[in-house]
């Protein structure tokens, strides 16, 4: 770590603590050199694979963004939505992998939002999981009143 001050290349830790919920360390240092101290604050990178084969840094925004068009005249907040990101991000994170694939990320979002929104859990599905019929909707909302009556069925997708 170098000093932002004198450039040195070596530091010492003086005090590490977790930061927010632990996804991140927060450490002061003290150069040997100049005798400065300054704070650094390290967190674990996770990379999302796009089909493409490309990888971008995961952005709970775009989990916001994707799932707000199928929030479109709900009853949700921007709160909701915040909580429904962290939550797939630390389900994510959780799963202690440093890349993901963004088909799993869809995956993530499906539980969280059907307990959320049941309509709008309906609008994401039928584009991530390519409805193509009204059956492919019919069979969704079987399996969404099953649940709800507490009679588990098979779902068929």
């Amino acid at each position: 770590m170098y000093c932002p001050f004198c450039r040195n290349p070596d530091s010492r830790v003086v005090d590490s603590r977790l930061q927010d919920d632990g996804s991140a360390i927060r450490r002061r240092r003290q150069c040997p050199e100049c005798g400065r101290r300054f704070t650094t604050l390290e967190t674990t990178s996770l990379t999302v694979l796009k089909r493409s084969g490309a990888g971008e840094p995961f952005s709970r925004s775009k989990v916001i963004n994707g799932v707000r068009k199928a929030c479109q005249g709900r009853p949700v907040t921007d709160d909701d939505l915040a909580l429904l990101a962290q939550e797939v991000e630390e389900t994510i994170r959780a799963a202690g992998s440093a890349e993901i694939r963004a088909h799993e990320i869809g995956l993530a979002i499906l539980g969280p939002l059907k307990r959320l929104d049941q309509v709008a859990y309906l609008r994401f599905a039928s584009v991530y999981q390519d409805f193509e019929s009204l059956a492919d909707f019919e069979a969704a909302i079987s399996v969404l009143r099953s649940e709800r009556e507490g009679t588990p069925e098979s779902a068929a997708s």
